[in-house]
């Protein structure tokens, strides 16, 4: 594959650009933010590098087009794709990031840091005694890249990892790992569940009544699609305590509307999907080295199964 122009569309477009163009002599650039992208500039350019376009674009004319972000479902999801234009996304730090993200509630559940807060607001002296971490359970949606790296970091320090996964094959950090349609016995067992799952017609409202009237007073953390959770069903769950918290990181619609009946909620902690935030030079190293392996021929280790979103 033949790459001369390359369109790279993204708020961060300076940051990219002074990164980017330098290393990439021999190829030609237009970076812009997407107020300024034009269907001629998709016409000119040989690959798009871009992440949560909000509008609708035809991507028929270039031959490649490069997420800057992990999830590739602003492209795929409902959509036809041509299965002659190469998908690839970014892989960096996001594991980590999203690892220490679900630590950082996790062990804020279990050191009681409300309950003090709140004993100290009183000037309440009361002893309550913090729950171990490697006595608990968690089960991860997601065995990919990133569920992988949560059992890893959650599985050293002696928690039982569960993973939960269309096929159900085995990966490492995982206790076991169970297939989404027969994994419903071991809900109940479950201190805390993070959802990773990218978005696709499978996922969509996976995380819905059936799965949360299974669960016995435990955390849940999503990090994956805000579109997997059928929001109501989630706030029922709170409510009737089957979920006794829940920290989300992403939603159908961001930002969420002021409307919107979690950020009232006192069991919800919400932020602005910042649990893997692509930073320039991250993007721009990735991007690079994809471009080189493109240019070389070289396998592609981040490349797109387009057909299952992911």
């Amino acid at each position: 594959m033949k790459i001369k122009n390359i369109l790279l569309v993204s708020p961060m477009f300076r940051e990219l650009q002074a990164l980017i163009e330098k290393n990439a002599p021999d190829k030609t650039f237009r970076f812009m933010p997407e107020e300024e992208l034009s269907q001629e500039d998709l016409s000119w350019a040989d690959a798009l590098v871009s992440f949560n376009l909000k509008a609708e674009y035809d991507y028929s004319s270039v031959k490649w087009v490069h997420s800057l972000g992990a999830g590739v479902d602003r492209f795929l999801h409902k959509k036809d794709w041509n299965q002659e234009i190469l998908l690839t996304r970014t892989i960096c730090s996001f594991g980590q990031r999203i690892a220490e993200y679900c630590l950082s509630y996790i062990l804020k559940d279990l050191q009681l840091h409300d309950r003090f807060k709140e004993q100290q607001q009183q000037k309440n002296w009361v002893q309550s005694t913090p729950k171990l971490i490697g006595e608990q359970k968690v089960l991860v949606y997601g065995t990919g890249e990133i569920g992988q790296m949560i059992a890893t970091v959650f599985s050293g320090l002696g928690v039982d990892v569960y993973g939960v996964s269309l096929s159900g094959k085995k990966k490492a950090g995982f206790k076991e790992v169970l297939k989404v349609d027969s994994h419903f016995s071991v809900l109940n067992e479950m201190n805390y569940v993070i959802n990773t799952l990218p978005l696709t017609e499978r996922t969509e409202k996976l995380f819905n009544s059936a799965i949360f009237n299974q669960l016995s007073n435990a955390g849940f953390i999503n990090v994956g699609r805000g579109a997997s959770v059928d929001e109501e069903a989630l706030l029922l769950a709170l409510n009737d305590s089957t979920v006794s918290f829940a920290v989300l990181d992403v939603f159908e619609q961001e930002p969420l509307p002021k409307s919107n009946p979690l950020w009232d909620h006192p069991r919800v902690q919400i932020t602005p999907h910042i649990s893997a935030v692509t930073t320039p030079s991250e993007g721009a190293a990735c991007f690079l080295e994809t471009l080189k392996n493109i240019d070389e021929n070289r396998p592609l280790k981040n490349i797109v199964n387009t057909k299952k979103g992911y």
